[in-house]
Protein backbone atom coordinates (compact mmCIF):
# COMPACT_ATOMS: atom_id res chain seq x y z
CA UNK A 1 0.00 0.00 0.00
CA UNK A 2 1.79 3.41 -0.89
CA UNK A 3 0.53 7.24 -0.59
CA UNK A 4 0.97 10.27 -2.54
CA UNK A 5 0.85 13.36 -0.84
CA UNK A 6 0.73 16.81 -2.84
CA UNK A 7 0.80 19.99 -0.48
CA UNK A 8 -0.64 23.05 -1.45
CA UNK A 9 1.44 25.75 0.05
CA UNK A 10 -1.01 28.90 -0.38
CA UNK A 11 -3.20 30.44 2.29
CA UNK A 12 -5.75 33.26 2.19
CA UNK A 13 -4.13 34.34 5.54
CA UNK A 14 -1.95 33.20 8.12
CA UNK A 15 -3.89 31.66 11.23
CA UNK A 16 -1.76 32.63 14.08
CA UNK A 17 -0.81 29.45 15.65
CA UNK A 18 0.76 28.06 12.26
CA UNK A 19 4.14 26.96 11.18
CA UNK A 20 3.50 25.68 8.54
CA UNK A 21 5.21 26.41 4.43
CA UNK A 22 2.27 28.47 3.14
CA UNK A 23 2.11 31.73 1.21
CA UNK A 24 -0.30 34.44 1.21
CA UNK A 25 0.19 35.15 -2.37
CA UNK A 26 -1.29 33.38 -4.93
CA UNK A 27 0.47 34.76 -7.90
CA UNK A 28 2.38 31.77 -8.32
CA UNK A 29 -0.37 29.20 -7.88
CA UNK A 30 -0.32 28.69 -11.22
CA UNK A 31 3.23 27.92 -12.25
CA UNK A 32 3.25 25.67 -8.55
CA UNK A 33 0.71 23.06 -10.16
CA UNK A 34 2.58 23.10 -13.53
CA UNK A 35 5.53 22.05 -11.27
CA UNK A 36 3.57 20.12 -9.20
CA UNK A 37 3.09 17.71 -12.35
CA UNK A 38 6.31 17.72 -13.44
CA UNK A 39 7.60 17.03 -10.11
CA UNK A 40 5.17 14.02 -10.14
CA UNK A 41 6.85 12.68 -13.91
CA UNK A 42 10.33 13.32 -12.12
CA UNK A 43 9.34 11.10 -9.57
CA UNK A 44 7.15 8.49 -10.88
CA UNK A 45 9.41 5.36 -10.35
CA UNK A 46 10.30 6.21 -6.47
CA UNK A 47 7.07 4.34 -5.14
CA UNK A 48 6.37 0.23 -4.87
CA UNK A 49 5.39 -1.27 -8.03
CA UNK A 50 1.85 -1.57 -6.04
CA UNK A 51 -1.16 0.39 -6.71
CA UNK A 52 -1.65 3.88 -5.38
CA UNK A 53 -4.12 3.00 -2.78
CA UNK A 54 -4.22 7.31 -0.97
CA UNK A 55 -4.12 10.15 -2.69
CA UNK A 56 -4.16 13.55 -0.10
CA UNK A 57 -3.85 17.22 -0.99
CA UNK A 58 -2.72 18.72 1.96
CA UNK A 59 -1.38 22.59 2.83
CA UNK A 60 -1.69 25.20 3.02
CA UNK A 61 -5.34 25.21 1.87
CA UNK A 62 -5.81 22.91 -1.20
CA UNK A 63 -9.26 24.63 -1.43
CA UNK A 64 -7.87 27.42 -3.25
CA UNK A 65 -7.25 25.02 -6.42
CA UNK A 66 -10.23 25.18 -9.00
CA UNK A 67 -11.53 22.20 -11.09
CA UNK A 68 -9.21 22.68 -13.95
CA UNK A 69 -6.33 23.11 -11.62
CA UNK A 70 -6.95 20.20 -9.86
CA UNK A 71 -7.68 17.78 -12.66
CA UNK A 72 -4.70 18.48 -14.14
CA UNK A 73 -2.83 17.24 -11.30
CA UNK A 74 -4.92 13.98 -11.22
CA UNK A 75 -4.43 13.40 -15.24
CA UNK A 76 -0.52 13.41 -14.43
CA UNK A 77 -1.13 11.13 -11.73
CA UNK A 78 -3.20 8.63 -13.59
CA UNK A 79 -1.08 8.88 -16.61
CA UNK A 80 2.27 8.23 -14.22
CA UNK A 81 1.46 5.79 -11.54
CA UNK A 82 -0.74 2.86 -11.05
CA UNK A 83 -4.10 3.74 -9.04
CA UNK A 84 -5.65 1.43 -6.93
CA UNK A 85 -9.43 0.96 -8.31
CA UNK A 86 -11.16 2.52 -5.60
CA UNK A 87 -8.13 5.09 -3.66
CA UNK A 88 -8.98 7.52 -1.09
CA UNK A 89 -8.71 10.62 -2.32
CA UNK A 90 -8.69 13.39 0.36
CA UNK A 91 -9.05 17.06 -0.16
CA UNK A 92 -8.29 19.64 3.21
CA UNK A 93 -10.79 22.49 2.82
CA UNK A 94 -11.23 25.73 4.59
CA UNK A 95 -15.03 26.24 5.19
CA UNK A 96 -15.09 29.76 3.25
CA UNK A 97 -14.19 28.07 0.14
CA UNK A 98 -17.05 25.51 0.69
CA UNK A 99 -19.73 27.54 -1.22
CA UNK A 100 -22.23 25.20 -2.74
CA UNK A 101 -20.72 25.85 -6.10
CA UNK A 102 -17.59 24.75 -5.29
CA UNK A 103 -18.88 21.82 -3.36
CA UNK A 104 -20.82 20.90 -6.77
CA UNK A 105 -17.72 20.92 -8.49
CA UNK A 106 -15.74 18.36 -5.58
CA UNK A 107 -18.54 16.43 -6.00
CA UNK A 108 -17.88 16.02 -9.48
CA UNK A 109 -13.96 15.33 -9.06
CA UNK A 110 -11.91 12.34 -8.05
CA UNK A 111 -12.42 13.41 -4.84
CA UNK A 112 -13.82 11.07 -2.65
CA UNK A 113 -13.26 12.54 0.82
CA UNK A 114 -13.09 16.19 2.45
CA UNK A 115 -11.21 17.18 5.45
CA UNK A 116 -12.75 20.88 6.46
CA UNK A 117 -10.88 22.54 9.04
CA UNK A 118 -13.12 24.38 11.03
CA UNK A 119 -11.22 24.10 14.38
CA UNK A 120 -14.06 26.01 16.62
CA UNK A 121 -17.56 27.18 16.02
CA UNK A 122 -17.35 30.21 18.23
CA UNK A 123 -16.28 33.13 16.82
CA UNK A 124 -13.99 34.30 19.84
CA UNK A 125 -11.80 31.36 18.67
CA UNK A 126 -11.73 31.84 15.31
CA UNK A 127 -10.88 35.31 15.67
CA UNK A 128 -7.57 34.57 18.27
CA UNK A 129 -6.79 31.91 16.10
CA UNK A 130 -7.34 34.27 13.04
CA UNK A 131 -8.68 31.74 11.12
CA UNK A 132 -10.64 33.09 7.56
CA UNK A 133 -14.34 31.74 8.16
CA UNK A 134 -16.34 32.72 10.75
CA UNK A 135 -18.50 30.56 12.37
CA UNK A 136 -22.03 30.60 10.64
CA UNK A 137 -19.68 29.23 7.31
CA UNK A 138 -18.11 26.37 9.49
CA UNK A 139 -21.68 25.18 9.92
CA UNK A 140 -23.05 25.69 6.14
CA UNK A 141 -19.88 24.31 4.72
CA UNK A 142 -20.63 21.26 6.23
CA UNK A 143 -24.05 20.72 5.55
CA UNK A 144 -23.34 21.48 2.24
CA UNK A 145 -20.38 19.28 2.29
CA UNK A 146 -22.89 16.35 3.64
CA UNK A 147 -25.30 16.97 1.30
CA UNK A 148 -22.71 15.21 -1.31
CA UNK A 149 -19.68 13.44 0.23
CA UNK A 150 -20.23 10.91 2.17
CA UNK A 151 -16.68 10.27 3.83
CA UNK A 152 -16.04 13.94 6.26
CA UNK A 153 -13.31 14.63 8.44
CA UNK A 154 -13.67 18.11 10.43
CA UNK A 155 -11.19 19.09 12.34
CA UNK A 156 -11.24 20.94 16.20
CA UNK A 157 -8.47 22.58 18.79
CA UNK A 158 -8.52 22.05 22.17
CA UNK A 159 -7.00 24.48 24.20
CA UNK A 160 -7.51 27.45 23.23
CA UNK A 161 -7.37 30.34 25.64
CA UNK A 162 -10.73 31.13 26.90
CA UNK A 163 -12.45 28.41 26.35
CA UNK A 164 -14.21 26.46 28.96
CA UNK A 165 -15.51 23.16 28.78
CA UNK A 166 -19.18 23.89 27.65
CA UNK A 167 -17.87 25.54 24.84
CA UNK A 168 -15.82 22.46 23.86
CA UNK A 169 -18.52 20.12 24.91
CA UNK A 170 -20.77 22.18 22.28
CA UNK A 171 -18.08 22.09 19.38
CA UNK A 172 -18.16 18.32 19.68
CA UNK A 173 -22.28 18.21 20.06
CA UNK A 174 -22.28 20.24 16.65
CA UNK A 175 -20.74 17.24 15.06
CA UNK A 176 -22.41 14.78 16.57
CA UNK A 177 -25.48 16.52 15.67
CA UNK A 178 -24.26 16.72 12.06
CA UNK A 179 -23.79 12.76 11.61
CA UNK A 180 -20.02 13.57 11.12
CA UNK A 181 -18.06 10.29 11.03
CA UNK A 182 -14.38 11.24 11.47
CA UNK A 183 -12.88 14.19 13.66
CA UNK A 184 -9.01 15.20 14.38
CA UNK A 185 -9.24 16.74 17.20
CA UNK A 186 -5.54 18.58 18.27
CA UNK A 187 -4.44 20.44 21.19
CA UNK A 188 -3.68 24.22 20.73
CA UNK A 189 0.24 24.55 20.47
CA UNK A 190 2.29 27.66 20.46
CA UNK A 191 4.74 27.68 18.12
CA UNK A 192 8.08 28.96 17.74
CA UNK A 193 8.23 32.18 16.11
CA UNK A 194 4.05 32.53 15.45
CA UNK A 195 1.96 35.40 15.90
CA UNK A 196 0.68 33.58 18.94
CA UNK A 197 3.83 32.90 20.72
CA UNK A 198 3.94 36.54 20.11
CA UNK A 199 0.87 37.93 21.49
CA UNK A 200 1.27 35.80 24.55
CA UNK A 201 4.80 36.79 25.09
CA UNK A 202 3.34 40.51 24.66
CA UNK A 203 0.37 39.80 27.12
CA UNK A 204 -2.41 40.27 24.70
CA UNK A 205 -3.29 36.52 24.43
CA UNK A 206 -3.47 33.98 28.09
CA UNK A 207 -0.93 31.12 27.94
CA UNK A 208 -2.06 28.38 26.97
CA UNK A 209 -3.19 26.08 29.64
CA UNK A 210 -2.45 22.58 29.52
CA UNK A 211 -4.68 21.30 32.48
CA UNK A 212 -7.84 22.62 30.60
CA UNK A 213 -6.31 21.00 27.19
CA UNK A 214 -6.32 18.25 29.39
CA UNK A 215 -9.92 18.17 30.34
CA UNK A 216 -10.55 19.36 26.89
CA UNK A 217 -9.29 15.39 25.48
CA UNK A 218 -11.10 13.68 28.38
CA UNK A 219 -14.02 15.76 27.51
CA UNK A 220 -13.74 14.58 23.85
CA UNK A 221 -12.20 11.01 24.16
CA UNK A 222 -15.48 9.99 26.79
CA UNK A 223 -18.32 12.06 24.50
CA UNK A 224 -17.05 10.14 21.33
CA UNK A 225 -16.59 7.02 22.72
CA UNK A 226 -20.40 6.86 24.03
CA UNK A 227 -21.39 8.17 20.35
CA UNK A 228 -19.40 5.38 18.48
CA UNK A 229 -16.15 6.40 17.63
CA UNK A 230 -13.27 4.35 17.87
CA UNK A 231 -9.96 6.32 19.45
CA UNK A 232 -8.06 5.12 17.00
CA UNK A 233 -5.15 7.38 16.95
CA UNK A 234 -4.28 9.58 19.54
CA UNK A 235 -5.85 12.80 17.36
CA UNK A 236 -8.00 10.62 15.20
CA UNK A 237 -11.82 9.31 15.85
CA UNK A 238 -13.75 7.52 13.26
CA UNK A 239 -17.15 5.07 13.22
CA UNK A 240 -16.36 2.20 11.76
CA UNK A 241 -15.41 2.38 8.10
CA UNK A 242 -14.25 5.77 8.02
CA UNK A 243 -11.10 5.84 9.67
CA UNK A 244 -8.24 7.80 7.63
CA UNK A 245 -6.79 5.23 4.89
CA UNK A 246 -4.00 7.98 4.37
CA UNK A 247 -3.10 8.56 8.30
CA UNK A 248 -3.06 5.11 9.07
CA UNK A 249 -0.86 4.09 5.99
CA UNK A 250 1.55 6.69 8.04
CA UNK A 251 1.40 4.87 11.25
CA UNK A 252 2.12 1.68 9.74
CA UNK A 253 5.01 3.14 8.22
CA UNK A 254 4.20 2.41 4.17
CA UNK A 255 5.87 4.20 1.71
CA UNK A 256 4.55 8.15 0.47
CA UNK A 257 5.82 10.20 -2.01
CA UNK A 258 5.67 13.79 -1.21
CA UNK A 259 5.16 16.32 -3.72
CA UNK A 260 4.87 20.03 -3.76
CA UNK A 261 7.49 22.95 -1.54
CA UNK A 262 7.95 21.22 2.15
CA UNK A 263 6.39 18.08 1.10
CA UNK A 264 8.10 15.10 3.10
CA UNK A 265 8.54 11.00 1.29
CA UNK A 266 9.41 8.14 3.03
CA UNK A 267 10.06 4.63 1.38
CA UNK A 268 11.38 2.69 4.49
CA UNK A 269 14.56 3.19 4.54
CA UNK A 270 15.09 6.82 3.82
CA UNK A 271 13.45 10.17 4.37
CA UNK A 272 13.52 12.77 1.62
CA UNK A 273 11.77 16.51 1.68
CA UNK A 274 11.90 19.46 -0.38
CA UNK A 275 12.77 22.83 -0.33
CA UNK A 276 10.43 24.99 1.56
CA UNK A 277 10.31 27.91 -0.72
CA UNK A 278 8.00 28.38 -3.29
CA UNK A 279 10.01 30.57 -5.70
CA UNK A 280 12.61 27.99 -5.34
CA UNK A 281 10.85 25.00 -5.90
CA UNK A 282 9.22 26.29 -9.00
CA UNK A 283 12.95 27.31 -10.08
CA UNK A 284 14.49 23.73 -9.79
CA UNK A 285 11.63 21.82 -10.90
CA UNK A 286 11.61 23.53 -13.89
CA UNK A 287 15.12 22.73 -14.43
CA UNK A 288 14.13 19.03 -14.13
CA UNK A 289 16.34 19.19 -10.93
CA UNK A 290 14.89 18.08 -7.74
CA UNK A 291 14.91 20.40 -4.76
CA UNK A 292 15.24 17.81 -1.92
CA UNK A 293 17.13 16.23 1.00
CA UNK A 294 17.58 12.95 2.06
CA UNK A 295 18.01 11.55 5.47
CA UNK A 296 19.09 7.80 5.16
CA UNK A 297 17.52 5.86 8.14
CA UNK A 298 19.26 3.68 10.32
CA UNK A 299 17.98 0.04 11.85
CA UNK A 300 17.58 2.20 15.22
CA UNK A 301 16.09 5.64 13.54
CA UNK A 302 13.43 3.02 11.93
CA UNK A 303 13.00 1.27 15.53
CA UNK A 304 12.13 4.69 17.03
CA UNK A 305 9.90 5.88 14.73
CA UNK A 306 7.68 2.39 14.60
CA UNK A 307 7.54 3.04 18.42
CA UNK A 308 6.31 6.66 18.44
CA UNK A 309 4.18 6.33 15.25
CA UNK A 310 2.51 2.61 16.86
CA UNK A 311 1.97 4.13 20.32
CA UNK A 312 -0.33 7.08 19.43
CA UNK A 313 -2.31 4.12 17.80
CA UNK A 314 -4.74 1.85 18.24
CA UNK A 315 -2.07 -1.04 16.87
CA UNK A 316 -0.45 -0.87 19.58
CA UNK A 317 3.68 -1.84 19.65
CA UNK A 318 4.17 -5.47 18.25
CA UNK A 319 6.94 -7.30 20.50
CA UNK A 320 7.29 -10.09 17.44
CA UNK A 321 6.76 -7.79 14.94
CA UNK A 322 9.96 -5.54 16.15
CA UNK A 323 12.11 -8.76 16.68
CA UNK A 324 11.19 -9.62 12.91
CA UNK A 325 12.15 -6.25 11.89
CA UNK A 326 14.54 -4.55 14.15
CA UNK A 327 16.48 -7.49 15.83
CA UNK A 328 16.03 -9.24 19.51
CA UNK A 329 18.52 -6.10 21.20
CA UNK A 330 15.70 -4.00 20.76
CA UNK A 331 12.97 -6.49 22.08
CA UNK A 332 15.17 -6.85 25.12
CA UNK A 333 16.05 -2.95 25.45
CA UNK A 334 11.72 -2.52 25.05
CA UNK A 335 11.19 -4.71 28.18
CA UNK A 336 13.59 -3.06 30.11
CA UNK A 337 12.81 0.26 29.66
CA UNK A 338 9.17 -0.70 30.01
CA UNK A 339 9.24 -1.63 33.31
CA UNK A 340 8.28 1.65 35.19
CA UNK A 341 5.98 2.33 33.08
CA UNK A 342 4.03 -0.31 33.45
CA UNK A 343 4.86 -0.16 37.27
CA UNK A 344 2.71 3.33 36.63
CA UNK A 345 -0.09 1.54 34.84
CA UNK A 346 1.00 3.38 31.99
CA UNK A 347 1.80 0.51 29.79
CA UNK A 348 -0.52 -2.59 29.11
CA UNK A 349 0.47 -5.88 27.08
CA UNK A 350 -1.94 -8.54 25.48
CA UNK A 351 -1.29 -10.96 22.97
CA UNK A 352 2.76 -9.83 23.13
CA UNK A 353 0.92 -6.47 21.80
CA UNK A 354 1.85 -2.89 24.30
CA UNK A 355 -0.21 -0.55 24.42
CA UNK A 356 -0.76 2.67 25.82
CA UNK A 357 -3.45 2.86 29.11
CA UNK A 358 -6.29 5.29 29.31
CA UNK A 359 -4.11 7.01 31.94
CA UNK A 360 -1.05 7.19 30.24
CA UNK A 361 -3.06 8.40 26.73
CA UNK A 362 -2.44 12.03 26.78
CA UNK A 363 1.22 11.55 27.80
CA UNK A 364 1.85 9.19 25.07
CA UNK A 365 4.23 11.30 22.95
CA UNK A 366 6.51 11.53 26.66
CA UNK A 367 6.28 7.32 26.95
CA UNK A 368 8.16 6.81 23.30
CA UNK A 369 10.22 9.09 24.32
CA UNK A 370 11.18 7.07 27.31
CA UNK A 371 11.14 3.66 24.97
CA UNK A 372 13.59 5.12 22.29
CA UNK A 373 16.92 3.79 21.95
CA UNK A 374 19.87 5.63 22.27
CA UNK A 375 22.97 4.58 20.72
Amino acid sequence: MSGIYIHIPFCKQACHYCDFHFSTSLKKKSELVSALQKELILRKNELPDEPIQTIYFGGGTPSLLNLQELNAIFKTIYAEFNIAENPEITLEANPDDLAEEKINELANSKINRLSIGVQSFFEEDLKLMNRAHNAEEALQSIKLARSKFDNISVDLIYGIPGMNNERWQENIQILLDLDIPHISSYALTVEPNTALQKFIEKGKVKPVDDAAAAQHFEILRTTLKNAGFEHYEFSNYGKPGYFSQNNTAYWLGKPYLGIGPSAHSYDGNSRKWNIGNNTLYIKAIEKSELPLEIEELSTTDCYNEYIMTRLRTHFGVDLKEIETKFGEKYVKYLKEQSVVLFQKELLKIENNVMHITEKGTFLSDGIAADLFYID
